[in-house]
């Protein structure tokens, strides 16, 4: 079959963890042709270049979210990045007819958007709590989640209203940088019902949201849209929500393709997490955060399928309106090889030593992991720390981590804190590929304990490669590193240094539960974090969804070489009558897609992941 591959800042560009797993996707499926359609975030992202891709990959589209309106016309326009320009294009603007249905578009988009309670996820608990006053309670959750449902239903009529007119009139940049749009996202906040903060928006919180309204929209404008792009694939895999699943909500409007989803981390909550850092007002952020709550509830109702990657992203779709029945747990497949020959070996490790693999930076909280360490060495005077890793790009990473040499050198001041003679240092800080540390392998055989201070975490990777390797580990309980651990392993709460050091102790005093748990998180992790695994779980969602939704069209029944293509005329079009057991025959691929979402459905042959979950 042929998949439409959406991806946002990964696959095919070379840096990421999201990259290496498409690609990892893309050649265990083999037998498959990929179309890939790719969102790229900055300049020194596209600057270093893609991957070599595989033979399946028949066709690559890219398009930028980074760059500036003239930039597109100019300088991507071979690249195939937009169709026209609201100014481009034919070289006329919008007409009178076309700026009425922007204004009426983008008024209920933006109407919707200022509406409070984005997913009405509160109106839900409230109506859901007993007690004392739960009638009334119950009363105010049924009108906030009607009052959620026009706003989402108004957010949809203006999201396909603005697809459809930039798709036929040549895009969307221009209007949205305009004065209508200004004026119209003015009144929306306005307008009574909106909440406090969003009120108190001004002028220049206007021009801000329309900017980036405009870059998270862009990929409206783009000339994907038609039957030799997204028209042609059989099904639509979006590798991330938000502005990388648009595309994908596009191409089942217009051609009725099924869209399937996956998020190893959920996109509405990674805005949440980047919108702290950010230089936008509170009003713009307010705005922005209700606008992607929205799109992802969106992306979960059209979606066919749904697979987080973990239990933690799990909550969070269902938070979302996500329904239950359409999610599917599948872990993110790891290339386990590497590290076959520690994790075979049965070496529990130096006694002496904890060691901590990663990125550093803020999120990583290795200022408790030291303060930790102190504590260790109170009662063992011989350990050491080793934390092996370079600074997350940009200055923040840096100065992170001078902060934490710093510290160090205040936390043990008869000792040096110089990473190269690590052995005479109780803190060592080295980077993979020196004299010390040649691979990523050896820099978990470097300690009998591999120890992990996250605050904030996703999906662990390090975690897993401990696992792997056979690796006694300690970690805070954060995201989704309860479910990747699984018994093998101590868990202890986040920015607690005194319960970080006396699992550290525990551990390294005991060096035959270490053995034991670390040959129990290998075995764990080979049954439900590698490569095969993970092709084998979305094989069988391919399948499965193809079989329930074929698309057919007349115009893509052969290829560019006259040969029929799979599944462009599937089976069921010869046999007279209804296609399923019951309901009239299906009018479209629309239709069929409809019907499929209520039937049951069986789960593909595979590993059980935590509390139950079919990978």
């Amino acid at each position: 079959m042929r998949i439409g591959l959406l991806t946002d800042g990964g696959y095919p560009y070379a840096t990421g963890e999201s990259r290496l797993w498409c690609d990892r996707l893309v050649r265990g499926l083999s037998q498959h042709e990929f179309d890939l359609f790719a969102l790229s975030r900055s300049a020194e992202q596209e600057a270093q270049g893609w991957v070599q891709l595989p033979a399946q990959v028949s066709r690559v589209r890219t398009a930028s979210l980074w760059t500036a309106d003239e930039d597109i016309l100019g300088t991507h326009a071979s690249k195939g990045l937009l169709a026209r320009m609201v100014t481009g294009g034919g070289g006329r603007s919008y007409g009178r007819r076309e700026r009425r249905r922007f204004t009426a578009y983008f008024t209920a988009l933006a109407t919707s958007v200022c509406t409070t309670g984005a997913t009405g996820g509160e109106d839900d608990a409230a109506g859901a709590s007993g007690g004392a006053g739960s009638g009334e309670r119950s009363e105010d959750g049924r009108t906030g989640r009607r009052a959620a449902g026009a706003a989402d239903a108004q957010f949809t009529d203006g999201l396909y209203g603005l697809a459809e007119l930039a798709r036929e009139h040549g895009g969307l940049p221009a209007a949205l940088r305009s004065e209508t749009a200004v004026r119209v996202l003015e009144a929306a906040c306005r307008a009574p019902g909106t909440g406090r903060t969003v009120q108190t928006a001004t002028v220049p919180d206007f021009l801000a949201l329309a900017r980036e309204l405009d870059r998270v929209l862009r990929p409206l404008s783009l000339d994907w849209y038609d039957e030799e792009s997204l028209g042609a694939v059989d099904l639509c895999h979006a590798t991330s929500g938000g502005a990388a699943a648009l595309p994908g909500l596009l191409a089942k409007r217009f051609f009725g393709v099924p869209l399937l989803v996956t998020e190893h981390g959920v996109q509405l909550r990674a805005h949440y997490l980047a919108a702290i850092d950010t230089s936008l007002s509170a009003p713009v952020r307010a705005l922005l955060a209700n606008f992607y709550g929205r799109l992802a509830t969106e992306v979960y109702r059209q979606a066919a399928i749904v697979t987080p990657g973990n239990t933690h992203a799990r909550r969070w779709q269902e938070r979302c309106g996500a329904e239950r029945e359409k999610l599917r747990t599948v872990h993110p497949g790891m290339e386990s090889g590497r590290f076959t020959a520690l994790g075979e070996s049965g070496d529990s490790g130096p006694d002496d030593t904890l060691v901590w693999v990663g990125r550093i930076e803020p999120a990583k909280d290795l200022i408790a992991l030291l303060h930790a360490f102190a504590e260790v060495r109170k009662s063992e005077p011989d350990a050491r720390l080793r934390i092996i890793g370079a600074p997350a790009q940009g200055p923040e990473g840096a100065t992170y981590l001078a902060h934490c040499r710093v510290l160090a050198a205040q936390l043990f001041p008869d000792e040096a804190t110089d990473a190269h003679a690590v052995g005479d240092n109780p803190v060592s800080f080295e980077d993979i590929g020196g004299a010390e540390v040649p691979d990523l392998s050896e820099a978990y055989a470097a300690g009998g304990v591999v120890v992990l201070s996250s605050v904030v975490e996703g999906f662990p990777i390090s975690l897993v490669e401990a696992m792997f390797c056979g690796r006694a580990t300690v970690s805070t309980d954060v995201g989704a590193v309860v479910e990747v651990i699984g018994g093998t392993g101590l868990v202890v709460p986040p920015r607690n240094p005194r319960a970080l050091a006396d699992a550290c102790l525990a551990l390294l005093r005991d060096p035959e539960r270490r053995a034991r748990l670390g040959a129990a998180a290998r075995a764990r992790a080979l049954e439900l974090f590698t490569v095969e695994q993970n092709v084998a779980a979305f094989r069988g969602i391919y399948l499965e969804l193809i079989s329930h939704a074929p698309v057919r069209r007349e115009a893509d029944t052969v290829n560019a070489d006259g040969e029929p293509r799979p599944f462009a005329t599937p089976p069921e079009a010869h046999v007279q009558g209804p296609w399923t057991a019951s309901g009239p025959a299906p009018a479209g691929a629309a239709d069929r897609t409809a019907r499929w979402a209520a039937e049951p459905r069986t789960v593909c042959a595979g590993a059980r992941g935590a509390g139950g979950d079919d990978v």
